[in-house]
């Protein structure tokens, strides 16, 4: 990834420190409790998070008639699911999302502000709320994949969606080589939620292997 897209240990380091000062203070105040801290913070580690979009994307991989409902009407085909966390609310039930492959690559942006799919993507990493990294997404898309380490061929073409409180997309990337046998929770471990943001291409799992050793 580009150095203008990681995490400044500085930078990180400050927001912690504020985040934490002002988490100290509202409950000191009484406006927050310690416990609806930690119930947040639970709901996003065990309920809403990548785990549910890995889940959706591996199934689309292996039943081309629910990626086919799951492009015509997102909330829907994921109701047909059994995800621990709803779509309801804006966040969920005005997702939409598009595929990779035959011929075209999708990158996910929002102009404006950070809107995402809270209940099958988590929460949004920091460069994705970076003014530089939303206008950069939409001049040069291609140049910015690049940074990402995902050059795109002139012959593919490079789709810009620009989420919005109105809706909120996410890609189903393309399924790599090496996976044929493999189960829907396999195939769901090596989904990220920057393949699902178009900024990564799934690896294969001797990839990852390779990675992980």
């Amino acid at each position: 990834m580009s150095e203008l897209f990681k995490y400044d240990d500085e930078r990180e380091a400050a927001s912690a420190a504020k985040v934490r000062a002002l988490e100290a203070l509202l409950i000191e105040k009484g406006v927050l409790g310690s416990d609806s801290v930690d119930a947040v913070l639970a709901h996003f580690e065990t309920i809403a998070g990548p785990f549910n979009g890995a889940r959706v994307v591996a199934r689309a991989w292996v039943d081309a008639a629910f990626k086919q409902r799951l492009l015509e009407n997102t909330p829907k085909a994921i109701a047909e699911m059994e995800l621990p966390v709803g779509m309801e609310g804006a966040e969920g039930e005005h997702m939409a999302a598009v595929a990779n492959g035959n011929g075209v690559h999708n990158l996910i942006i929002c102009t404006l502000c950070s809107c995402y799919p809270w209940p099958i993507l988590g929460l949004p990493p920091y460069w994705y709320k970076d003014p530089v990294f939303r206008a950069r997404g939409v001049r040069e898309p291609r140049a910015v994949l690049r940074e990402f380490g995902v050059p795109i061929p002139d012959d593919i073409e490079v789709k810009v969606w620009d989420s919005s409180a109105q809706i909120r997309w996410f890609v189903v990337p393309e399924r790599p080589d090496g996976t044929d046998g493999m189960s829907e929770e396999e195939l769901a471990s090596l989904i990220t939620p920057e393949a699902m943001m178009g900024v990564a291409l799934v690896p294969s799992p001797a990839q990852k292997q390779a990675m992980a050793g």
